[in-house]
């Protein structure tokens, strides 16, 4: 990927303060939380932080797309990421989180997280008033209205297209709710950020280079 002046140096600043966000003494476990609209680059900047991870081990990452039951669930996953992952891997350790099959429209398996590096969340829904508190670092990530549909319908297709309206109403809902954007502690604009590769579509495909 080829980084402008500009765009490297928000970078830079977004792993400076991961590096800050990890320094932390022995038996606590950083959180970092990433939220944003559709089609913002979460993924993809989740996806960065990991590979330029500063510390020795590799953080765990939780994708909200592999929680949410359903189109209309984002307050579902949204509630279930502070209740059951994120407020107890804090406070004992340990956490854990059952993922959605989008395919069979049923819940699946759950996975334990124990004792990890840190933990990285990224997705819609992150920042609620319940989850915030307990993450080091809460990063809201935006970009252009329209480039950020063309990101979201590139990589869902016609899938997302025919709930796009749907699942901006319950974002909608759930900013009007928790104010996700006053909850970050870093806020940044992705827009000219390059966010190219592969992505991971909700039915378990790829799309991208």
């Amino acid at each position: 990927m080829s980084w402008d002046p500009e765009a490297a140096a928000a970078r830079d600043g977004v792993l400076a303060a991961v590096r800050a966000a990890i320094d932390v003494p022995p038996g606590v476990t950083p959180v970092i939380l990433i939220d944003g609209p559709s089609g913002a680059g979460k993924s993809t900047l989740a996806d960065l932080l990991v590979a330029r991870w500063p510390g020795e081990r590799t953080p765990t990452l939780v994708r909200m797309d592999d929680l949410y039951p359903g189109w209309d669930g984002l307050d579902a996953a949204s509630d279930a990421i502070a209740t059951e992952l994120v407020e107890p891997l804090v406070r004992t350790g340990r956490g854990r989180w059952r993922r959605w099959d989008w395919a069979a429209d049923e819940p699946a398996e759950w996975h334990e997280v124990a004792d990890p590096a840190a933990l990285i969340v990224e997705g819609c829904g992150t920042l609620s008033r319940r989850a915030t508190p307990f993450a080091r670092l809460a990063i809201w990530a935006d970009a252009d209205d329209v480039l950020r549909k063309r990101r979201a319908l590139d990589r869902d297709g016609a899938t997302f297209a025919a709930h796009w309206e749907q699942w901006q109403g319950e974002f909608e809902r759930y900013v009007a709710r928790e104010d996700p954007r006053r909850n970050a502690t870093l806020r940044i604009d992705v827009t000219d950020w390059p966010l190219g590769g592969r992505r991971l579509r909700r039915d378990g495909t790829t799309v991208g280079t």
